[in-house]
């Protein structure tokens, strides 16, 4: 168990692409952006509520940028801190009043803003998951030196992986096994290749939710619990990671391709020379045997 005055920060990244929801909205499926927003705040809740030195944070992921939305601009650590944090009408622990009320306005925000062009469902993911490290980066500097801090990331996926953003999801994950930092995915839709080497490379859980109606269920059983607590609990088993790399020349994933030995660039068809770091690579041709000239016989 986390000790008490340990710091354990919560980022969750909730994609909030309006196509993708729009589609699901035409089909009346069980799961809805509202209620999928009402989930997360119940495990926004459920982890403050956990221990009085407990971090929160949530950023929209969306198909035009990536925007916070706890906590937000006007949000002051020590407005509903302290002792003073019950409100004194109803007995409701305030600040989580406050989350909640900030996040449905701010994703009110977000999507009366949105201008959809095309029929896209590409997700910024791997920029809002930059954004996720900034910030991580930025709490931890705000603590005095020595004091522990123990950061992860969830990201709740809905749209279909985007190989284009695939050199930047890599330099993210990199980044944030650097920094002991977990990744863990809960996919609504179909399977994230991305999202499950970033939570096998960082350490964290994936799991794709067999029933969409029961998000906070599974979110508050897999998600809630932090990494020392998880040992202790029996959860889904560890899914098959996809590591395919996608190619530089066309972003698509592949199986078998061709690395430059220089800058490590992943082609899927063969080329003299690396469109990445213009080396120009020497092909020793097949050695060539002459055939051999017959002798002509001599008339006896």
């Amino acid at each position: 168990m986390a000790s008490e005055e340990e710091i354990n920060l919560l980022v969750i990244v909730v994609d909030v692409n309006p196509v993708w929801w729009g589609q699901q909205a035409q089909r009346e499926t069980e799961l809805s952006l509202s209620k999928c927003l009402d989930a997360v705040m119940v495990l926004g809740n459920s982890h403050l509520a956990m221990g009085r030195m407990n971090k929160l944070a949530v950023i929209a992921s969306h198909c035009e940028d990536s925007h916070f939305l706890y906590p937000g601009k006007s949000w002051r650590a020590g407005d509903s801190g302290g002792d003073d944090a019950y409100s004194s009408g109803d007995g409701k622990y305030e600040l989580l009043s406050v989350a909640n009320n900030l996040i449905a306005e701010e994703i009110r925000q977000v999507m009366s803003k949105t201008e959809v062009r095309g029929n896209s469902t590409d997700t910024l993911l791997a920029g809002t998951l930059a954004k996720a490290l900034c910030y991580v980066n930025r709490v931890s500097k705000e603590f005095e030196a020595g004091q522990e801090i123990k950061s992860r990331i969830l990201v709740i996926k809905a749209a279909e992986d985007c190989p284009r953003q695939y050199m930047n999801f890599m330099n993210v994950i990199f980044a944030a096994q650097k920094q002991n930092i977990l990744i863990d995915a809960c996919v609504l839709d179909s399977d994230s290749g991305l999202l499950q080497q970033a939570c096998d490379i960082t350490g964290g859980l994936y799991l794709k939710i067999p029933q969409k109606v029961a998000l906070a269920q599974y979110l508050l059983w897999v998600f809630l619990p932090d990494s020392d607590q998880r040992s202790q609990l029996v959860l889904p088993p560890p899914a098959h990671v996809d590591y395919r790399a996608a190619c530089f020349c066309h972003r698509n994933l592949i199986e078998i391709g061709y690395v430059c030995s220089v800058c490590l660039s992943i082609f899927c068809n063969f080329s003299p020379i690396c469109t990445t770091c213009e080396t120009a690579f020497k092909i020793q041709l097949p050695h060539m045997v002459k055939p051999k000239k017959k002798k002509l016989k001599q008339p006896s």
